[in-house]
């Protein structure tokens, strides 16, 4: 199948509530993740590494920050009208439809328009707030090789853990022959009773079916999402196929590495652990991979600055100023300046963040642009830190972005 016949929609519109207050200025997928990164770099980077550069990112709410990232850190020009990376907000094109994005499958058909103009073969749906590595064209060819109408990406995950995520039954060809929003007694994958398929709320669809679906399910009434009303009907009348993500094989992958690492970050807790999973000599997923790098927004800051600090265990972003500091297990953004004295541990500190001396940090996020001052103490007493902070379930503090500062 030739490159310019896929269409890429990244469905980059959600509000990430449960995320809060990271979103409080900002979508999920624009929230920064690992250093110099944003949750919607992951995805990108996947189509980008696959070759697919025919890519539109749909966005909606509070997106001025995704926009911005986007057309700073992902332009891409040349001779070829087929590859570009486009954000395309709300249209209101539809006379009935002069509203917001009402759901996942109403996002792409209040832009059918992209699809009608470029006329792909295939279309490719995929969301915006995970963090994993993919080669989209093995899903793909299994598409293709099994003449499937559409093709859901689908995980392998314990039937005791899958319940809170929508599970795709299958027949032992992987032909899907159901499709619940999380049930309680999850199916068995066919041959692996203690597995379920859970989607990953990505999609391959043949062209004309999706045109045929959008069309029938607008005029529903129905909360217009793929999983929930797309998906069931259509398994009864088209040829749907489930494509095993843990058969995906990715260049440069360590065998230490998660094989098939595929996190949802959709809470702090989990923002946090996957933060987590980025360090040590063994990380779950190690972003040193030149086979399939993670293409990140490019801040031009000088090389970080250390001075007679103990680290361990930790990522270090450019531009960082650390004077005479103790950090351990943690990641730190661009440009984050950390005085003499101070403590940090099991921490993220994003970017431009400023630590002033003696500030003590555990299992804390502190967002973009914060300025802690002298001997300021955070994530040692979570009763003290509700009154000024958010604190999650698991007892991590998080502080809210700061007031923009200049610094690069």
């Amino acid at each position: 199948m030739l490159k310019g016949e896929v269409l890429a929609m990244i469905m980059a519109g959600g509000k990430g509530q449960r995320l809060d207050p990271l979103t409080l200025e900002r979508s999920k997928p624009s929230v920064p993740f690992g250093g110099k990164y944003r949750i919607i770099d992951f995805v990108l980077s996947n189509f980008v590494n696959s070759g697919i550069y025919s890519i539109y990112v749909l966005v909606q709410y509070k997106s001025q920050s995704l926009i911005e990232h986007i057309r700073s850190g992902w332009k891409r020009q040349g001779m070829l009208s087929k590859h570009f990376i486009t954000v395309v907000p709300p249209q209101m094109r539809k006379d009935s439809l002069k509203q917001w994005y009402r759901g996942t499958a109403d996002s792409i058909y209040q832009n059918i328009n992209l699809i009608l103009d470029f006329s792909p073969s295939l279309v490719a749906v995929f969301g915006s707030d995970h963090v994993y590595r993919m080669n989209i064209r093995q899903i793909i060819d299994f598409h293709v090789k099994n003449k499937a109408d559409v093709t859901i990406s689908c995980m392998p995950k314990l039937r005791q853990e899958a319940s809170s995520f929508g599970i795709v039954e299958v027949n032992p060809s992987c032909r899907v022959t159901g499709f619940k929003e999380k049930p309680s007694n999850p199916k068995a994958i066919p041959g692996n009773k203690d597995y379920s398929y859970v989607s990953m709320g990505n999609y391959i669809f043949n062209t004309k079916v999706l045109l045929e679906v959008l069309e029938k399910d607008t005029h529903s009434q129905t909360t217009h999402d793929f999983g929930r009303d797309v998906m069931p009907p259509l398994i009864k009348s088209k040829k749907v196929f489930a494509y095993n993500f843990s058969a995906n094989n990715i260049p440069g992958i360590k065998k230490y590495e998660e094989q098939s690492y595929w996190r949802d970050v959709g809470t702090i807790d989990e923002f946090f652990e996957a933060h987590m999973d980025l360090l040590g000599q063994r990380p779950l997923l190690d972003l040193s991979n030149s086979s399939w790098p993670v293409y990140g927004s490019t801040v031009h800051c000088p090389p970080a600055k250390i001075n007679e600090c103990l680290i361990s265990n930790s990522l270090i972003s450019e531009g960082c100023i650390i004077q005479k500091a103790k950090i351990e297990n943690s990641v730190l953004g661009r440009a984050v300046v950390i005085e003499e004295g101070a403590e940090i541990k099991d921490s993220i500190i994003m970017d431009f963040t400023h630590i002033r001396k003696k500030t003590k940090i555990r299992k804390a996020i502190i967002d973009r642009f914060n300025i802690l001052e002298e001997s300021s103490l955070v994530g040692y007493n979570a009763d003290e830190d509700r009154k000024k902070y958010f604190v999650s379930k698991n007892g991590v503090t998080v502080l809210k972005r700061g007031p923009r500062q200049v610094f690069y």
